[in-house]
């Protein structure tokens, strides 16, 4: 990439982040949506089609509970088997025993054209839903079909086509052979119930469907329709290939239903019509798409060539500058960062140019005797700030006090000495108590020599603490703030408190004095900068110490401070052991 210029840069940045998420999202958003609305839809037609087949099994239930009764109605049956021997005999049986049962159920269900029985006893005189068994009758469909199929007694359902006044009217047939309490004429008595067409077509249009519903038969035929194939593929065989080539097929088996089975609804639902939906969604995404697309190609087509043509600018200036033409870019004065840049490079330019004509030589030398003026200084300083010389005049220092017996002058000295020795001196990053202990006392005796009665000090230290391994010098600045800010502001004077011990894993340190102390502000604003990292006033050290043992115990140890105006300050440390931590490379290897 670092081959391939800005422009080039720029547009593979648009394309890879802009471009393709912006197209994949809205083709993944529209496949999503597209799924998500053709199962909807799919599920609406398939409770739709599951609405029609109950109703229809509703509607076929009710002939079937009505050819029950009469199928088991020992007194209707005995009536149209009895031989009568007058028509008068006959007319006072059947408005007594066959009447009330044939008109009980037509008023009742409006679907029930005709309920008829159909008979070969030649005593009973037709009329009334009463009919002969004739040679028409036995030539129709209905009656053929029950030859075939109902010969146990089980009802069949027929699509025939009855002769009325009006003319033929189609009508969906339950037929049934009275079987239940046997024959007396050579053959059994038949039941046929006739349900019109437009009941059953009305539960088929009824329905929100875009499309085409068929009710098809046992042997495939189209028995009913609704949409586009009403009245057009009636009694054609049903062809699932011949279906238009995008229509989502649709099948609800009747099961479980002995005079229906074999029979079914079959959808054909174009897709393009139950999609409509979705096509809308499409037009919607690509209108969103299109202005996402357009509006960042044209703001990166602008940015970049505000950007491209500065810089080949800028480029061309600085080719013509190796060829020793130190002419400026001439651009107004933008802000941004090729502004700035050019405005710097038309600086540069003019300063080489001026460095050239004018001074480049006696500045060279001039800058040449500095640099030696200046290392010959730090050399100097050096010299003077040598530890080595400090120490060694210390140590005179402290050798004269001896010989003029002033023995408690030449121990303050020695305590400075070592101290300042221990300061300077890191070669080990980590001390035992112990040592840290003979730094402290050290720093205590100085401040006794200087305050005299005015402070006392105690240090209390268990056995076990002694030889624990912690970080150089990180109680020492503690002890210093207490006496520093702690007794030396205080007029009466006091007391500073050490005490370490060991509680389970970890040392406890703690500093306590009864000194001046802090206003609660005053403590509020200490603690804050610690967890703020921010410089606060005289507390450097204590600021030093708080990050090198957050640097060694990262978030492992604790730090308390708390503080009583006139009353004093505690400091509590607890440190855990070292083998606990984890320290770091370069502290580990100046252990």
């Amino acid at each position: 990439m670092n081959h391939v210029r800005l422009r080039k840069k720029m547009l593979i940045v648009y394309i890879v982040c802009v471009l393709i998420p912006i197209v994949l999202t809205n083709i993944v958003f529209y496949q999503v949506t597209t799924h998500n609305v053709r199962q909807q839809k799919l599920s609406d037609i398939s409770a739709a089609m599951d609405q029609i087949r109950r109703d229809f099994l509703d509607q076929m239930d009710v002939a079937a509970g009505i050819s029950s009764i009469f199928y088991t109605d020992a007194k209707f049956n005995e009536a149209i088997e009895r031989s009568y021997t007058s028509s008068s005999e006959y007319v006072d049986a059947y408005y007594a025993d066959i009447y009330a049962t044939m008109y009980r159920y037509s008023p009742i269900y409006k679907a029930i054209r005709d309920v008829a029985i159909y008979t070969p006893n030649p005593t009973i005189v037709g009329g009334g839903g009463m009919r002969p068994i004739t040679e028409e009758v036995e030539a129709s469909s209905w009656y053929r079909a029950l030859a075939l199929g109902g010969g146990d007694g089980s009802p069949i359902v027929i699509r025939s086509v009855n002769e009325t006044s009006h003319g033929p009217e189609t009508v969906f047939s339950f037929v049934r052979r009275l079987d239940y309490f046997g024959q007396k004429h050579g053959r059994y008595s038949i039941l046929k119930i006739d349900i019109g067409y437009s009941a059953i077509s009305a539960l088929m249009r009824n329905a929100t469907l875009q499309g085409d519903v068929y009710l098809v038969g046992p042997e495939g035929r189209i028995e009913a329709a609704s949409g586009s194939a009403e009245r057009q593929q009636e009694q054609a065989s049903f062809l699932p290939e011949a279906l238009a080539a995008d229509a989502i097929s649709v099948s609800k088996p009747i099961a479980n239903v002995d005079y229906l089975r074999g029979w079914s609804f079959e959808g054909a639902f174009p897709e393009h019509r139950v999609l409509q939906d979705v096509y809308k969604s499409r037009d919607f995404v690509v209108y969103l798409a299109l202005p996402n697309i357009l509006v960042p190609t044209l703001i990166i087509l602008w940015f970049t060539r505000s950007l491209s043509s500065r810089l080949a600018r800028i480029l061309h200036q600085m080719k013509r500058v190796r060829n020793h033409s130190f002419e400026p870019v001439e651009q107004p004065d933008y802000r941004d960062e090729i502004g700035q840049l050019t405005n710097e490079f038309n600086r540069m330019t003019l300063q080489i140019k001026s460095l050239i004509d004018d001074v480049y030589l006696a500045d060279i030398l001039r800058k040449d005797l500095e640099i030696k003026r200046n290392q010959a200084q730090l050399h100097a300083l050096q010299s003077q700030i040598n530890p080595h010389f400090l120490f060694n005049a210390l140590e005179t220092i402290r050798m004269r006090s001896l010989i003029k017996k002033e023995e408690e002058t030449a121990k303050i000295i020695h305590n400075m000495a070592k101290i300042f020795r221990r300061s300077l001196s890191w070669d080990r990053d980590w001390m035992t108590v112990r040592e840290e202990l003979e730094l402290i006392h050290c720093f205590l005796e100085i401040q006794k020599y200087r305050f005299g009665d005015k402070l006392d000090y105690s240090v209390v230290a268990d056995d076990e603490a002694l030889g624990w391994l912690v970080p150089k010098m990180s109680v020492l600045p503690f002890v210093e703030n207490a006496s520093i800010h702690g007794i030396e502001k205080s007029k009466r004077g006091g007391s500073i408190n050490l005490l370490f011990r060991v509680e389970g894993s970890a040392l406890i340190a703690e500093v306590v004095d009864d000194g001046a102390g802090m206003e609660p502000e005053e403590l509020e604003a200490i603690r804050g900068g610690l967890q703020r990292d921010e410089p606060f006033g005289d507390h450097v050290g204590i600021q030093n110490v708080y990050r090198r043992l957050r640097l060694y115990y990262g978030e492992r140890f604790e730090l308390q401070m708390d503080s009583v105006r006139r009353q004093g300050t505690s400091v509590r440390i607890r440190l855990p052991q070292r083998e606990e931590i984890a320290e770091p490379a370069a502290i580990r290897g100046n252990s």
